[in-house]
């Protein structure tokens, strides 16, 4: 990788483009502009989860569905580590970039990359050397079991590629190629339901196919989405890296509030399945995986349009625009609440009718416990989303310990407080756990914001 050296004509223009879209348009339109494909990227790599979910629903049954749902906690918090450096570096390449500092932008670029496959790398290891320790310790036996450590491994085997996806989506709309990383984002889920349905309806390879199909997917992003930058076409260029601790300090802390939101709220998940599958058995984990496959097309609408925003916000932060930045988070909050408050209301009238999506031939005890579990769950979304704008805030201005403090709170300590205080309503406690959880989160979410307004430029 070449040495970093002064901007050309062409990068030059690149920057100047970067600074028309984050500075010089109007909120409105850079809402519009930004978030909202970014939304729509985001949903089109959540539509090829809830494919996978329903492909593995219908074609697999009920015990396959069990055994990735038990599974994918831990192909997440491998993911995470891919949000921690995307995240991480994206803040400081942000604030760099607005600063006119883009050698740094380019270092921090690079140094994440090689950062993501090693780190991705070292998780995938331990993964497939613990995976069938970890199943055993949690309780799962025989089949159920087996198919969950074979889901794992697969996902381990491919780790160094996959955990560089979720940085990539970050650095095309840094650079402003919003229409890129959309168009990233369908060609993955594109191949990977072709992929995925071939190997389970034709190869029959069962869940060894689900995850295959997955991993192929997210590795043919990795390639597409890298060409450009490897071809020095983009404002974000590969240079010859210059790793300090200082560096590898900065983006783990940056990061970290993302990080520690995901893999606590795996942890959550995990908790919550033991609980799940000594409560009500195999059958309650599958109506739950179906509650997180819901969840899991609804939450990437919002963390979609925040995460969009997050480069505007950190730019205009580092070039001190802080009216731009509270008139950018008011689109952000009032968006992300919009999509919140309107999937619940969804979720709530039409519950029969996503159950059906997983499962057409659901009926009678499983039938209606899942309705009742969707009904007590759609609750989740009239205030979870207050959180995850506020974590995005937190993020994009550099207030890492607010955002990790939030986290945490988020995605761990409020679950577990919820899971104690409704234990004695047994699964209904456990179907409105992330409701109540989110309800506490929004509030501490709201009290950090107050407290903390003037260092937020928020008057």
């Amino acid at each position: 990788m070449p040495e970093a050296t002064p901007p050309s004509d062409a990068q030059r223009e690149r920057i100047e483009r970067a600074r028309r879209l984050f500075v010089d348009l109007s909120p409105r339109r850079l809402f519009f502009t930004a978030a909202v494909p970014g939304a729509l990227s985001m949903l089109s790599s959540s539509l090829y989860d809830l494919a996978d979910g329903i492909f593995v629903g219908q074609i697999l049954g009920e015990q396959a569905f069990a055994a990735v749902n038990f599974a994918m906690p831990f192909v997440i918090m491998v993911f995470a580590f891919g949000d921690l450096v995307g995240v991480g570096s994206s803040v400081p390449i942000s604030i760099a970039l607005g600063r006119g500092d883009h050698d740094r932008a380019n270092n921090v670029f690079s140094c994440s990359i090689i950062m993501n496959v090693a780190g991705g790398g070292l998780l995938g290891g331990l993964l497939w050397l613990l995976s069938p320790w970890i199943m055993g310790m949690l309780g799962a036996t025989g089949e159920l079991a087996d198919m969950a450590v074979t889901f794992v491994r697969m996902y381990a085997l491919w780790s160094p590629v996959t955990t560089t996806m979720f940085a990539i989506d970050n650095y095309l709309r840094i650079c402003g190629k919003i229409k890129s990383a959309l168009a990233l984002n369908v060609f993955m889920a594109l191949v990977g339901a072709a992929v995925e349905f071939s190997l389970l309806y034709y190869a029959r390879l069962g869940v060894f196919g689900a995850a295959l199909g997955y991993c192929v997917a997210i590795a043919s992003a990795v390639v597409v989405g890298m060409a450009p930058f490897a071809a020095g076409r983009m404002l974000l260029r590969l240079v010859r890296p210059r790793f300090t601790l200082e560096l590898v300090r900065e983006v783990m802390v940056a990061g970290m509030s993302a990080f520690l939101n995901n893999v606590a709220s795996r942890l959550a998940a995990v908790i919550l399945n033991v609980a799940l599958l000594s409560t009500g058995g195999a059958r309650a984990v599958s109506v739950y995986g179906m509650l997180m496959y819901a969840g899991g097309f609804i939450y990437p609408i919002i963390y979609g349009i925040c995460d969009s925003l997050q480069p505007a916000v950190g730019y205009n932060w580092g070039a001190r625009h802080f009216e731009r930045v509270r008139a950018i988070e008011r689109w952000c909050f009032g968006a992300a609440a919009f999509v919140g408050v309107g999937f619940s209301c969804v979720m709530f009238l039409f519950p029969e009718q996503v159950t059906r999506i997983f499962m057409a031939d659901a009926s009678g005890e499983l039938l209606a416990l899942a309705i009742w579990a969707f009904r007590c769950f759609s609750l989740t979304y009239l205030v979870r989303w207050f959180p995850i704008a506020t974590l995005s805030l937190f993020t994009a201005t550099e207030n890492p310990k607010l955002a990790v403090l939030l986290s945490i709170f988020f995605a761990l300590v409020a679950p577990l407080v919820a899971l104690g205080v409704l234990w004695p309503l047994g699964l209904t406690g456990l179907w409105l756990n992330v409701p109540l959880s989110g309800l506490l989160s929004a509030g501490v979410a709201l009290g950090l914001i107050r407290a903390f307004r003037d260092e937020l430029h928020l008057r």
